[in-house]
């Protein structure tokens, strides 16, 4: 493999990881933040990716990005809503909306499951006909992806000091105390679930629009990914500020997104890639509790090796 096959791979895979470190984001909001598990991921990725390629067909290329978040928006408020409202577990109401978006994606594109873009104009095209013989031609994706993550990076670390994203952070470590304090539980998980799941329909409608086209199963394992990323991010950062768990949960992905390019380069099978993102999941988990096992470990072996004393 040559120099220039290998900055290729890690060009494809450091694109990949922006796009989708927004759902980690998502995640890192919602998960790490909120401690609701929000299963309805993979049908909102797809939601986004259906709403932002559908408002580009009809065109309005700028548009498409605040309606893909937009629909996000609705997505988050309708699992909140199940969550909060109508007394639903909260895996099971991410289940409820991640089914329910699979039909209404397809009624959004028009009753189709495959929509191309490839004749439309879009935010990407946009930049790389800007770009056009200039040296960042080459990278007009790359510059998108990294516009878009340094922006919610920014937008997460000034919300979550505001007394709202106070307040949200404080209902993910003790509802009961958030309760106790005048503030709305409900409230605060609503709000959390909607920004969370607006950087996910953007996640899903940048890769739509860099890949000119959408499936109704684009955000198919999306939330396993992401969920993949934002765990090898915490493997590293778990106990720092919001800004550095932010820019490891990208990092994770990144990381992710190479194996998986490294996998695909050695011809490993599609069906397989299922099995490595379980795998990855097990290892991100599995990796830091042997990390903070090891003390105990340690001992009970220095305890088992002490000679006994002979009466």
């Amino acid at each position: 493999m040559s120099f220039a096959d290998i900055m290729g791979l890690g060009q494809t895979a450091l694109e990949l990881a922006l796009f989708n470190s927004l759902t980690v984001l998502a995640l890192f909001l919602s998960y790490s933040m909120l401690n609701v598990c929000d299963l309805s991921t993979d049908g909102c990725y797809a939601f986004g990716a259906a709403v932002g390629t559908m408002v580009a067909l009809a065109g309005h290329p700028w548009l498409s990005i605040p309606a893909a978040m937009l629909a996000g928006v609705v997505s988050g408020f309708v699992t909140a809503l199940l969550q909060t409202r109508m007394g639903i577990n909260s895996l099971l109401a991410g289940i409820i909306v991640n089914t329910g978006l699979y039909s209404i994606n397809i009624a959004v594109m028009g009753g189709a499951a495959l929509q191309n873009m490839f004749k439309t104009q879009t935010v990407f095209t946009i930049l790389k006909d800007a770009l056009k013989d200039t040296a960042l031609a080459p990278y007009y994706s790359l510059m998108i992806g990294l516009a878009a993550v340094a922006l919610v990076i920014v937008f997460l670390c000034l919300f979550l000091r505001t007394r709202l994203g106070m307040a949200i952070r404080a209902t993910g470590n003790n509802p009961d105390m958030v309760r106790s304090s005048s503030i709305n539980p409900a409230f605060t998980t609503t709000v959390g679930l909607m920004i969370s799941n607006s950087f996910t329909a953007l996640s899903g409608c940048l890769l739509a629009q860099s890949q000119k086209s959408v499936t109704a199963d684009i955000g198919s394992g999306m939330v396993t990914v992401a969920l993949a990323s934002l765990l090898i991010g915490n493997a590293f950062f778990a106990r720092r500020s919001i800004p550095v768990r932010a820019v490891g949960a990208v990092l994770g992905t990144f990381i992710f997104r190479l194996v998986y390019t490294i996998a695909l380069r050695f011809h490993l099978p599609a069906f397989m890639l299922k099995l490595v993102s379980s795998v990855i999941v097990i290892l991100a988990i599995f990796v830091p509790y042997m990390k903070s096992q090891m003390p105990t470990i340690r001992r009970r072996m220095g305890y088992a090796n002490q000679p006994r004393e002979v009466k």
